[in-house]
């Protein structure tokens, strides 16, 4: 057994079994499947370690003296 340190590890390392299971897969359609399932492994343990604050948040934009677009007038005719 495998000692993961970290929960994202876990979850990396399911994200590793379904590349080799894409690899291995009898079709096109089921390889393609398993590497979309790696993928969504692999944003859950960006996440993860996100809520582990192992990285730091995006920053969100400065929106200071941003323009804010008028909205369109309705037409009253």
């Amino acid at each position: 057994m495998i000692h993961m340190d970290k929960p994202s590890d876990m979850l990396r390392q399911n994200a590793e079994n379904c590349l080799e299971l894409s690899e291995k897969a009898a079709s096109e359609p089921s390889s393609r499947r398993y590497q979309r399932m790696a993928e969504a492994w692999n944003a859950l343990a960006d996440e993860q370690d996100w809520l582990d604050g192992e990285v730091p948040p995006i920053a969100a934009p400065d929106l200071k003296g941003a323009a804010i677009p008028a909205a369109p007038k309705p037409d009253v005719s």
